[in-house]
């Protein structure tokens, strides 16, 4: 069973940066998309990133309008960690944010694509609260 652990939110000032980071304990190379979140209090779920990884390969990521050019996510293999690098912060990004995955592979190939859509996720971390003042 695939369990996910975030960590690295807090408080940053507008035109900061922060990487948040998410453990993944289980096998995830056969094939799994991967996303990050964020909610805000009041509003629906928005999902900020998502990618398709197997076998340490991560393929076809996509962002979100809303933060295209300013976050990037990564994968570290040796230590089975995905990351979200947040750089330009501004206050409209503060909200909790959650890593997801869902296990896919039987889309495995070079066109693996992942849907930024939460109820594709069916495993959940317990997120990581992020506040930037302005």
């Amino acid at each position: 069973q695939v369990q996910l652990l975030e960590s690295g939110g807090g408080s940053v000032q507008a035109g900061g940066s922060l990487r948040l980071s998410c453990v993944v304990s289980g096998y995830i190379n056969s094939g799994y998309c991967m996303a990050w979140f964020r909610r805000v209090p009041g509003k629906e779920r928005e999902g900020i990133a998502s990618l398709y990884t197997y076998d340490g390969f991560i393929l076809n990521r996509d962002y979100a309008d809303s933060v295209k050019g300013r976050f990037t996510v990564t994968r570290d293999n040796a230590k089975n960690t995905l990351y979200l690098q947040m750089n330009t912060l501004n206050p409209e990004d503060s909200a909790m944010y959650y890593c997801a995955a869902d296990p896919r592979p039987e889309i495995k190939g070079p066109g693996a694509s992942c849907a930024r859509d939460a109820v594709q996720y069916s495993r959940w971390g317990q997120g990581t609260q992020v506040t930037v003042s302005a």
